[in-house]
C-alpha cells in the first residue's frame, strides 16, 4: 500500500537509475508510474476540497499501477469483432481480467517518488508469487505470438481514460497482428493477451497515450458462414 508518510519521506531521495537495457520481469516487476499533480478541472476529484497536497497524485499512481501490473501478471481474455463495412458490422471489443491480484496480500512497493513536469513519478515494484511465476513461465514456454499496440483515451475521462487507452492499445495490437494473416475478415476472434514489457504512458493534445507490448494467444477464430 502506498503509505503517505513514507511517500513524503522518500520524496527527498534521488530517483532510481534508468534501466540501461530491457529489464527482466520474470521474478520482479519494476516500472515507472506517474500521476498528474492536479485532477482535471471539471472532474469530481477537482471539486473535493478535503484533498491534501499529493493526495490525488498518490491515488492515481496506485490505481494505474494496480491496473497495469495486473495486466502484466494475468492479462485479459478478449472478444473482438473487426469492422466489416460490406456486412454493415461495427467493430466490437470486450475484455475481462483473466484473474485479479489481491494487492492487499501481495502489495506493490513504491520507491523514489519525484515530481517531474507536473507529474508525480514513482518506481512501482512487485514480486511475483510462486503461482504467478508459474503462470508467467507458462506464457513463455508455449509458442505465443508477440504484438504491439498504441491506444488513446481522453484525459478529461480521468482514470477511465487510462483504461480506454489500454483497451485501444489492445485493439490496435489485434488489428496489426491479425490483418496480414487472415485473408477474409472473421466474425469474431477470441483469445488471451498479457503485457510483457514496461508500459509507456504519455499525454498528447489532451489524450492519454498508452503503448504496450504483448504476448498473444488465440483461442478461436469464428468465420462467417456466408457473405
Amino acid at each position: 500500500m502506498l503509505n503517505k508518510r513514507l511517500f513524503f519521506s522518500l520524496f527527498l531521495l534521488a530517483a532510481l537509475p534508468v534501466f540501461s537495457q530491457t529489464p527482466d520481469f520474470t521474478n520482479r516487476i519494476i516500472v515507472d508510474m506517474w500521476g498528474e499533480l492536479d485532477a482535471y478541472p471539471e472532474s469530481t476529484e477537482a471539486q473535493d476540497l478535503t484533498l491534501e497536497p499529493f493526495d490525488y497524485s498518490i491515488s492515481r499512481v496506485k490505481a494505474v499501477s494496480e491496473f497495469l501490473i495486473n495486466g502484466m501478471i494475468y492479462g485479459w481474455n478478449f472478444y473482438y469483432t473487426p469492422q466489416d463495412k460490406a456486412r454493415n458490422v461495427q467493430e466490437y471489443f470486450e475484455s475481462e481480467p483473466i484473474n485479479n491480484v489481491d494487492f492487499t496480500l501481495t502489495p506493490i512497493t513504491y520507491r523514489s517518488p519525484i515530481v517531474l513536469e507536473n507529474k508525480m513519478h514513482a518506481w512501482a515494484e512487485y514480486e511475483r508469487t510462486k503461482k504467478q511465476l508459474w503462470t508467467y513461465k507458462q506464457w513463455t514456454s508455449i509458442t505465443t505470438k508477440k504484438a504491439q499496440g498504441r491506444g488513446y483515451g481522453k484525459v478529461s475521462d480521468g482514470f477511465d481514460g487510462i483504461i480506454n487507452a489500454t483497451n485501444n492499445a489492445i485493439i490496435d495490437a489485434l488489428r496489426t497482428y491479425y490483418r496480414p494473416i487472415i485473408k477474409n475478415k472473421p466474425k469474431e476472434i477470441d483469445g488471451k493477451i498479457i503485457i510483457t514489457k514496461a508500459p509507456r504512458i504519455g499525454i498528447v493534445e489532451g489524450q492519454y497515450t498508452v503503448e504496450l507490448d504483448f504476448f498473444l494467444e488465440t483461442d478461436r477464430i469464428i468465420k462467417y458462414t456466408q457473405f
